[in-house]
């Protein structure tokens, strides 16, 4: 068993925690396949006894929940960074556009893809529910500043475009011309969006 330093006793159960979560997430990195995340598994990834895990998570769909939960915001973060360094609401949704393209180019997207195929899938979509409305709502204020007066279903059909550019990038489309065409297709879009005599 790996040596864990705390100062407290719940400071050492929570780095535990988040020793077993980050080797489930691993595993899920290096297999592209939620089915390689086992209780036994993780706890060998994490250098834990098997009966570890079960001090932290009542089951595997609980495991690939908190996967999910600390995956999302490093995310989000990162595509609303991404907006937040652009001036203005057309180039904030590109900015969205690209953001996501790059996770898919970086291997982010393979938890994501892993998950979805799992036999749990149906209790994760909780957690993923939650993921995915945080990641619309900087592309929703984006939208609203272009005057879009229906900016959250805007933001889930330039999703659906950027869905669209994820599947071509994970079934082998070349990374650039793939992301390009996407960001410019949604930039193109938004004139539709502006109120007329704008």
């Amino acid at each position: 068993m790996p040596k864990i330093s705390a100062a407290t006793v719940a400071d050492h159960r929570a780095q535990q925690r988040r020793a077993l979560v980050a080797a489930a997430r691993a595993l899920l990195e290096s297999e592209g396949d939620a089915g390689a995340v086992t209780f036994t598994a993780v706890a060998r990834e994490a250098g834990l006894a098997r009966n570890s895990v079960y001090k932290y998570f009542s089951d595997r769909a609980d495991l690939l929940s908190a996967v999910v939960r600390e995956s999302a915001p490093r995310w989000t973060e990162r595509i609303a960074a991404a907006m937040a360094a652009a001036d203005t609401p057309e180039q904030r949704v590109a900015a969205y556009v690209r953001a996501q393209c790059e996770l898919v180019r970086d291997g982010e997207h393979r938890i994501a893809r892993a998950l979805a195929g799992d036999r749990d899938a149906a209790a994760l979509r909780e957690a993923a529910g939650h993921a995915h409305r945080e990641l619309l709502t900087p592309l929703v204020a984006a939208l609203a500043e272009l005057g879009d007066d229906a900016p959250e279903f805007t933001a889930q059909l330039i999703q659906g475009l950027v869905n669209a550019a994820v599947t071509a990038l994970e079934s082998g489309a070349p990374y650039r011309p793939t992301a390009e065409r996407a960001e410019a297709l949604a930039v193109a879009a938004l004139t539709a969006l502006r109120p007329s005599g704008s």
